[in-house]
């Protein structure tokens, strides 16, 4: 038996749809929202199976992990979210192929258009613009000699697949991930899908007009490194929460930015940018509250509200680009 694992986002998305193009097979695809990272917990796999695990944190699945590999199941693992856990405990085993690379300019469908030399770009590019990295992106998609308007067709579709990925529940999200992948993969080139079906056309107006609900916010807090925004518990903000911290990300490349949300159980919901001038240090500011991520994006599920206060002080005071 074939398992796909795959985050719900762009990234993950389109990792998942570059190999399938390469390896086209059967197989049972377990997938979910943007903060839904240990999928590996859902898989249910025996002695011989393979499984394929795109774009989730190792360091949140390792447990499990180690648990297929033990059972005698084969794993591929591509990724690029915070590595410390496996530089200080290596984990090597032989049922185990791991691709990690966390650098700042990388994400998971470069890391797998790297594997496959190159054979489906286009899609990587639809990946890596879903993940914010536009300059990767451009300079990427220049080289392939793609012009401004297939640069801004592929910027679009990224960061629209990466939107419907956000929310408590499938009930927030236009299509859920597992759907919106069954058709992505019937096209070997996303301007073949934007031609053909209205998917991205749908998602991106959806994405339009939550941002505009988010027009009149101003900072929660703010210095001339820093901005902290607090969106209120909504449909709305939960869908746009990290197109908006993207959004605020590069119109001031210069400074970090938080976005937070309040939850209905009380805390916060927070995503972390770090400055694009200076893209890294936000998984280890997260880390200290409990979060992850990777260098430039991350993220925590839980802030207390007493917390509200420590955390905007830690991020004021970090030190991005170390």
């Amino acid at each position: 038996m074939h398992i796909d694992v795959c985050n719900g986002d762009a990234d993950g998305l389109c990792a998942l749809v570059q190999w399938r193009l390469h390896e086209p097979r059967s197989a049972r695809l377990i997938t979910g929202l943007k903060r839904e990272i240990e999928l590996l917990q859902k898989v249910q796999a025996a002695q011989g199976d393979q499984v394929l695990v795109l774009d989730l944190s190792l360091r949140r699945n390792r447990p499990a992990l180690l648990h297929l590999l033990e059972a005698g199941v084969r794993v591929r693992y591509f990724d690029h979210h915070d590595a410390d856990a496996l530089a200080q405990h290596p984990l090597t085993h032989p049922l185990l192929e791991a691709h990690i690379d966390s650098a700042s300019d990388i994400c998971t469908s470069l890391l797998v258009d790297r594997y496959l030399g190159g054979l489906f770009s286009a899609w990587a590019l639809v990946g890596a613009y879903g993940d914010n990295l536009t300059q990767v992106a451009d300079a990427r998609a220049a080289r392939m000699g793609l012009g401004v308007e297939e640069r801004r067709r592929l910027r679009t579709l990224g960061e629209a697949i990466n939107y419907n990925a956000y929310g408590e529940s499938a009930q927030d999200v236009l299509i859920a991930p597992a759907q919106l992948y069954a058709l992505l993969i019937r096209y070997r080139d996303p301007f073949a899908l934007l031609d053909h079906e209205s998917i991205g056309q749908e998602l991106e107006a959806r994405r339009q007009t939550d941002l505009r609900q988010a027009t009149t916010l101003t900072p929660h807090w703010q210095d001339a490194q820093t901005r902290v925004y607090v969106l209120p518990d909504e449909p709305w903000s939960r869908r746009v929460m990290g197109s908006l911290v993207n959004q605020y990300a590069n119109a001031q490349p210069a400074q970090a930015h938080a976005v937070l949300k309040t939850k209905s159980s009380g805390g916060f919901l927070v995503s972390v940018r770090a400055p694009l001038s200076a893209p890294s240090g936000a998984a280890a500011l997260c880390r200290k509250f409990g979060g992850g991520g990777r260098a430039g994006a991350a993220g925590i599920d839980h802030l207390p509200e007493e917390g509200l206060s420590g955390f905007i002080q830690a991020l004021s005071q970090a030190h991005w680009g170390e």
